[in-house]
């Protein structure tokens, strides 16, 4: 009996241990179609994005476009990974596409931000009907206190995924999916004297 009060107290505690981390997580969540944009906010954990100037970069970038091709046409975000890229820059980072013939095992992670997922989006109209085409979705993996975390923003809390070996596991079993992107996003000069990856 005891054995089992112990167990329920440890689970307790666990629990406990886990939403009081969560704390200290700034974790935005879906709206509209702004998921590059959360997914930067949540990779750098504060609000430094924001419409307005994901917007501005799509301006920049196509000043002469009615139809901008880097956003979605009703204007409710949608951004290509050349507004990610764009916008990392102002942060003096780079994103740098993985290729996924390659082990996860390379990445030199004491060198990286984090990451930035591509991957299918499972969006319904009304939350039942499936759209005729394929929609992608941006999601942010980064590292907080120690252990990294799934920053999804459609996720109602923040996922734990734990230490290093367990995101290697993660990512590794992510890029199996033919229809998934990872980015690996790092400083400048990381990116150019490419210490992101182990010799």
């Amino acid at each position: 009996m005891n054995s089992i009060i112990n167990g329920i107290k440890a689970l307790n505690s666990s629990e406990k241990h886990k939403k009081s981390n969560l704390k200290n997580v700034y974790h935005e969540k879906q709206k509209k179609e702004l998921c590059a944009l959360h997914s930067l906010n949540n990779l750098f954990q504060d609000d430094f994005y924001t419409k307005a100037k994901l917007d501005q970069i799509c301006i920049e970038l196509c000043p002469q476009e009615w139809l901008n091709p880097h956003r979605g046409i009703l204007g409710r975000g949608n951004y290509n990974i050349n507004i990610i890229m764009k916008a990392l820059q102002l942060r003096d980072h780079e994103a740098i596409w993985f290729d996924k013939r390659r082990s996860i095992s390379i990445l030199n992670l004491s060198k990286i931000k984090g990451f930035i997922l591509n991957i299918p989006s499972d969006y319904k109209i009304g939350g039942f009907i499936p759209l005729p085409w394929e929609k992608k979705h941006w999601i942010a993996v980064t590292k907080i206190a120690d252990v990294y975390y799934n920053l999804d923003s459609k996720l109602d809390e923040p996922e734990l995924i734990g230490s290093e070996d367990k995101l290697i596991l993660y990512l590794e079993n992510l890029i199996k999916s033919k229809d998934k992107e990872l980015f690996v996003i790092v400083k400048k000069d990381v990116e150019f004297d490419s210490t992101w990856k182990l010799k």
